[in-house]
């Protein structure tokens, strides 16, 4: 699951950063509304972490254009204490949710679960099913009939993202920006690498489910008859 900070007080970003890590998100940070805005509307995030007070663009005006453009990515306004104005036109105008500073890591964590259930998204904490395995994809772990194996992170986001589209076909490039951010050099065999470590892990653990290629199109998770 991607999460993008939109933060203009670097300190504060980097810390936010390295907490949204250690739960195993991906996340990017621009210090900027206008960048943040320009980032937000590639459409590859889950949600975003949006600080009203910013140069180039404040968050209220960035939200606006979203919501604006159909974006319906979950928004989370990051305010200050007193800016409860500020709080009021946020929500009239899409933000999910909001978080006073400053805040603890747990409220910020359970705040972003909270969204994520409302919005019906996956949530890593939560056991993501699809035919035999169930991914637990806060501890890393991919169990099968009581039988499990730890994944490394790319592993852990590649099958998060299969499981969550379900039977859809997803491409390599909604896989690269997904897992790697849409400016990403990284190439197609890289993909490659990381769907043949997981193929192998399903079949050491026995399971139902395979993860299909669909010729010049992408991959597609599917139960064995």
């Amino acid at each position: 699951m991607r999460i993008l900070i939109v933060e203009d007080e670097l300190h504060l970003a980097e810390a936010l950063t390295q907490i949204l890590r250690k739960q195993h998100y991906s996340v990017d940070a621009v210090h900027d509304g206008r960048t943040g805005l320009d980032y937000a509307l590639t459409g590859i995030y889950d949600l975003l972490l949006l600080d009203i007070m910013m140069p180039e663009m404040d968050g209220i005006s960035v939200l606006k254009s979203l919501r604006g453009k159909g974006m319906a990515t979950p928004v989370i306004l990051l305010t200050a204490k007193g800016e409860d104005e500020d709080k009021i036109t946020g929500l009239d105008h899409g933000a999910d949710d909001y978080v006073a500073k400053p805040f603890s890591s747990g409220e910020l964590l359970a705040r972003i679960r909270a969204v994520l259930r409302r919005r019906g998204e996956m949530i890593p904490e939560d056991g993501l099913r699809f035919g035999d395995i169930e991914l637990n994809a806060s501890s890393l772990r991919l169990t099968v009939k009581g039988k499990d194996i730890k994944l490394n992170p790319k592993e852990n986001e590649l099958l998060e993202l299969l499981i969550s589209r379900r039977q859809a076909i997803t491409s390599k490039e909604q896989i690269i920006e997904k897992l790697w951010g849409f400016d990403s050099d990284v190439e197609h065999n890289n993909v490659e690498v990381y769907i043949s470590f997981l193929r192998k892990k399903l079949t050491f653990l026995n399971s139902d489910v395979r993860i299909s290629t669909i010729r010049g199109v992408g991959y597609v998770l599917e139960v064995n008859d």
